[in-house]
């Protein structure tokens, strides 16, 4: 077995002319095996070069059964990933592929039938409730049918400094999120004028673009609340212009504007929280590696957040067909061996998907992962709706939630606050009806 790993993805050739997009894989075995005596290729997309090594990884493994098989590993950065596939898809003319596509991103494929269905034996894989859970089983299919096979996300959950923590008193996490707010004013530390030096809470205030919609919609979340949801009939509308909104900014209004624990101007996100200048934060797993490799030193913990967090699940589809196809299918099923998903977490940090694994050679070495992937049960998970105009929304709505955190009037005032939500929400709705996606 020859495995090639091209992180510049040089070997990628542009294909100018249309051709004959791949066929179904329906009728082909998940389980079943190449003859040894065909040697075959197949190339794995990733927008996340860090992935590469696991993709190796798991191409190694596969040499005892398909010894003349060829795995090419093209990791590249994730705008540059999307364009790639946007061309190779359409032009037919990239070979035997296994795609790393989030489902968002994936569903227009599959609706220009761009993206072939799974075998039955994957789709079974898929459904077994002890392999995955329906959160990630909806991630990967469309109308009922599966497309393809998940594999890693990326979660939210709180860091907190256990330093800072122990000298403001406070033994263990918050649990509400109204002892966020609590515990942000215990931990903010101040000059002699009362300003704050250290943030008690850091939370997503300016840059980022649609981040801050997202950091948002995470807190709003824990109220109950969702930026937007789904009708019986498919169509999507806004569902913030209520109490949940209310309360989730009115939360960060009066940090900024009453409790003072944090303010727009102040250091913020992972490198703040590395260097000691805000005690909490909510953020993804990556920040596990990142404070390994900047700040090892750092006493820290984490946390699962009240109610559920955000979840932006990576999966893996095929574009081949005959031959290609079983072992490209093959690989995304070995890619989810128990073995293999320990070794993703412990060396590359993304959370695995699927069920029933046992994590704790990496939690008992690293404990920081144990609020992603053993969280509580009962704990709810979100994703970013797979719509055309999702990232528009989120862009218009973070600029007007930046203008609102920087509006102190609006802190003390419920029905200003209420008439701001409103306000936002019709955009976002314009936005769905301009594209016939507005529940009536």
């Amino acid at each position: 077995m020859t495995i090639a790993v091209d992180t510049h993805a040089k070997t990628f050739k542009r294909g100018l002319a249309k051709a004959a997009l791949l066929g179904s894989v329906l009728g082909a075995g998940f389980f079943a095996g190449l003859s040894a005596a065909s040697a075959q290729t197949i190339t794995v997309w990733s927008g996340y070069p860090e992935m590469a090594p696991f993709y190796e990884h798991v191409a190694e493994g596969m040499k005892a059964s398909h010894p003349d098989l060829t795995v090419k590993v093209e990791a590249i950065a994730l705008r540059e990933h999307e364009k790639r596939i946007a061309l190779g898809l359409t032009s037919g003319s990239a070979g035997p592929l296994v795609i790393e596509l989030p489902g968002s991103t994936a569903s227009r494929y599959i609706e220009n039938e761009l993206l072939p269905a799974a075998p039955d034996d994957v789709a079974a894989f898929v459904k077994d409730p002890a392999n995955f859970g329906p959160f990630f089983i909806d991630a990967v299919s469309k109308d009922g049918t599966v497309y393809g096979v998940p594999l890693f996300r990326g979660q939210g959950s709180l860091f907190y400094n256990t330093d800072m923590f122990k000298a403001a008193g406070l033994t263990e996490p918050p649990k509400t999120m109204e002892e966020y707010t609590q515990y942000a004013e215990k931990l903010t530390q101040r000059d002699a004028n009362g300003n704050p030096t250290v943030s008690g809470w850091s939370m997503r205030l300016s840059g980022g673009g649609q981040g801050i919609a997202e950091k948002f919609w995470i807190n709003l979340f824990q109220y109950g609340g969702n930026v937007l949801v789904q009708d019986a009939n498919g169509k999507w509308k806004a569902d913030y212009a209520n109490e949940a909104g209310r309360k989730a900014l009115k939360q960060y209004l009066e940090n900024v504007h009453v409790a003072k624990t944090v303010t727009p101007e102040m250091p913020a996100d992972a490198e703040a929280f590395e260097r000691g200048q805000t005690a909490m934060f909510i953020r993804e797993s990556w920040v596990i590696g990142d404070i390994a490799a900047k700040a090892p030193d750092l006493n820290y913990a984490t946390a699962p957040l009240p109610r559920g967090s955000i979840a932006l699940p990576t999966n893996l589809y095929v574009s081949a067909e005959g031959d290609d196809a079983k072992v490209a299918w093959e690989f995304t099923e070995a890619a989810n061996s128990p073995e293999n998903l320990v070794w993703l977490l412990q060396n590359v940090g993304w959370l695995p998907n699927r069920s029933g694994v046992d994590y704790s050679v990496v939690t008992d070495k690293v404990p920081a992962f144990g609020a992603f992937v053993n969280y509580p049960e009962g704990y709810e998970f979100f994703t970013l709706p797979a719509i055309g105009p999702i990232e528009e929304v989120l862009t218009r709505l973070a600029a007007q939630l930046t203008n609102a955190f920087g509006n102190a009037s609006l802190a003390n005032d419920d029905a200003a606050i209420d008439a701001f939500l409103k306000t936002a929400a019709d955009e976002t709705n314009q936005i769905l009806a301009r594209e016939d996606l507005l529940a009536q």
